[in-house]
């Protein structure tokens, strides 16, 4: 496993539902912009990816609610990809406070489609290996 990638954000007013709190929704947009955040520092761009006939997809996504954000706070919001062999990856995300307490854990099933066929391509720390500059971003 590799150390992890991580993005800071800032909850945003417009982001939060009646109670105060970051809406539900929202801790998904977190997680995605950090995978996509990653890929882009590890040198794969969606224009690649496409131009591989291939395109990220997500399976199967958990997240375990530990304590509200809040209107103005600072989060970082960690990102590390395991391999397990096979067509699926699993991607650990942490949303982490400024101040180190943990708002929110993520945990996601992702794959890579085949974009032409409709399948899930048979090895995609493969493909990333083969896309990536640097490739240990991915654990890889």
């Amino acid at each position: 496993m590799s150390e992890p990638f991580s993005v800071r954000v800032t909850v945003r007013g417009y982001e939060t539902d009646v109670q105060g709190h970051l809406n539900q929704a929202v801790y998904l947009n977190y997680a995605e912009h950090a995978r996509w955040s990653l890929l882009q520092e590890a040198g794969i761009t969606q224009s690649g990816l496409i131009s591989q006939g291939v395109g990220p997809v997500a399976l199967e996504t958990t997240i375990r609610y530990k304590r509200e954000l809040l209107a103005g706070d600072e989060a970082d919001v960690s990102c590390v990809f395991t391999w397990g062999g096979g067509k699926v990856f699993t991607i650990e995300q942490t949303i982490t406070k400024a101040d180190g307490t943990v708002a929110a854990e993520i945990t996601a099933v992702g794959g890579l489609l085949d974009l032409k066929r409709r399948k899930l391509v048979p090895d995609p720390q493969d493909v990333f290996r083969g896309l990536a500059k640097d490739p240990a971003l991915f654990g890889l």
